[in-house]
């Protein structure tokens, strides 16, 4: 039976690609281990397209051969062909020639792979999330040698925090590193994995298929600023990624620059709003009513404790372990240097996780997924995202926030089958049900909005209130979820005024509503 070793990289190899506790990629690796005598098998980690998914990749030589959607029956065939030396081509998704010894995937000139780039998420269905084998240098090391150079390349930079779960969200990071470093107390780094929203994938693919990513770019910034311990928070339900991670971390924590810092996982409730910084925060001190704090103070001067804590998501520490791996793929003169890391989802025959450059376009995730049926309109930003006709916008923060769009990396498209109006509505609701109830802006704003929006089906429309309470949400709320809760709603008027109308008058154009009135 072939082992999981993967530490002989120019030997024959079957990789196959899973989300963590994936039953079906599980027999497939069971079908591929069974007929294995000297091929390594092995267990690479999600890859990010689940339309693919359970996908296998034949190595040999210096070729790749991806097999997507592979059975234990096809995987049995695959193995014992590379046995003797032989890389099956035939029905391959994609077949690529790369270098022997690649410790990142290869990417195929075509197909969802193809689409953005393979960055951040260059090790994501390629490598053993679960050990070291060919992890291509530490950039904590340098971090603990130059602190300093490491915080001041990173502020010359400019990158900013990705995700509503970091606290410098859309805003340069390097500002609340120096705050951390120069407020007194024993400073802390949490990696604010707690996102339970389905439709968003990106931390919890990097989770899954490259923890260790994620603890060198965490341990990083605890050099920066001067922190020895490191918390990696996930919501309490995700036993399979919470896995991945502990796996990851007692690797990292065997070498040399993982001696330095202690390390931890802490389980969330799994709640909409415990992803937020500071509700992240409430629940690692044992809160059982969690509530967002106010701000000022942030947490780089008043964090959990009262300690100096460093609040930021997966993507934001993948993206500082890129940054100082290879600083000349990002531009300090561009508004959001990088890339965004986004999940395609809605009306789609399975979703993807994409890697876009700040300046391309969101239209060229439509090439990664197949969508149902004609498309009529996304949501950009997640659960409060703008609703919008077009997705010619570029995936930089200060993009989409002049688009009126959310920057929380989540792509929804959606067919001629669904309404706007009902769309806005159900988004609506929930904000009213899932608020923390501290701030009177989003705890009665919510209210009204779903009030107002039930209203539109009782015959009354009232554009201008709705817009005057989006606008008194958002500039008076204080935490995120309230400053973006009405945005669904806005803008799904900005973009389907004419649907609000209608069913105003008691129609719903796209028939989705069977009863307006």
């Amino acid at each position: 039976m072939g082992t999981s070793d993967s530490s002989a990289p120019d030997a024959p190899v079957l990789r196959v690609s899973d989300g963590a506790g994936r039953e079906d990629a599980e027999v497939v690796l069971d079908g591929a281990r069974d007929a294995a005598e000297t091929v390594a098998v092995v267990n690479v980690g999600p890859v990010g397209i689940e339309e693919l998914t359970p996908l296998a990749a034949v190595t040999n030589d210096g070729t790749t051969a991806f097999h997507a959607n592979c059975t234990p029956e096809h995987a049995r065939t695959l193995v014992e062909a590379l046995e003797d030396g032989t890389v099956v081509e035939e029905d391959a998704y994609a077949v690529v020639s790369h270098n022997e010894g690649e410790t990142e995937l290869p990417v195929p000139d075509d197909g969802p792979l193809a689409v953005g780039h393979r960055d951040v998420l260059g090790r994501c269905g390629w490598t053993d999330p679960t050990t070291a084998d060919g992890y291509d240098g530490f950039v904590a090391e340098e971090a603990a040698d130059a602190p300093e150079t490491v915080l001041e390349r990173v502020e010359t930079l400019g990158l900013l925090g990705r995700g509503r779960g970091d606290a410098s969200m859309d805003e340069p990071i390097a500002e609340e590193w120096t705050v951390a470093r120069e407020t007194d107390g024993d400073p802390v780094v949490v990696v604010n994995g707690g996102e339970t929203n389905d439709r968003n994938g990106t931390d919890r693919l990097l989770l899954e298929a490259d923890p260790i990513s994620v603890l060198d770019g965490a341990t990083a910034v605890a050099h920066a600023v001067g922190a020895e311990d490191i918390i990696v928070y996930v919501p309490e339900s995700a036993h399979a990624t919470s896995g991945r991670v502990r796996d990851a971390m007692e690797v990292f924590s065997e070498t040399d620059v993982g001696e330095d810092v202690t390390i931890r996982t802490a389980a969330g409730p799994d709640a909409y709003i415990a992803a937020e910084p500071t509700m992240t925060l409430e629940a690692l001190e044992g809160n059982d009513r969690l509530e967002a704090r106010l701000r000022p103070p942030s947490p780089g001067e008043y964090g959990l404790y009262g300690r100096p804590t460093i609040v930021h998501t997966p993507r934001t520490f993948a993206q500082v372990r890129h940054a100082l791996r290879s600083p000349d793929a990002f531009d300090s003169e561009d508004a959001d240097p990088g890339t965004r890391l986004v999940t395609v989802t809605g009306d789609v025959v399975a979703p993807a996780t994409l890697e876009l450059p700040t300046g391309g376009s969101l239209e060229t995730v439509r090439d990664a997924v197949s969508l149902d049926s004609e498309f009529k309109m996304a949501c950009v930003g997640g659960q409060f995202g703008g609703v919008t006709r077009t997705l010619d916008h570029t995936p930089s923060a200060p993009a989409l926030t002049g688009a009126h769009l959310g920057t929380d990396g989540v792509v929804e498209l959606f067919d001629q089958s669904r309404c706007a109006v009902a769309t806005a509505g159900t988004r609506a609701k929930f904000a009213e049900e899932e608020n923390c109830g501290r701030c009177v802006p989003c705890r009665e704003g919510s209210k009204q909005l779903t009030n107002l929006v039930r209203d539109v089906y009782s015959g009354d429309f009232k554009d201008d209130m709705l817009r005057e309470l989006g606008r008194t949400m958002r500039e008076t709320s204080i935490c995120q979820f309230g400053k973006d809760a009405s945005r669904p709603v806005t803008t799904a008027m900005d973009e389907f005024e004419p649907e609000f109308r209608a069913h105003a008058e008691g129609r719903c154009p796209s028939g989705a509503c069977s009863e307006t009135r």
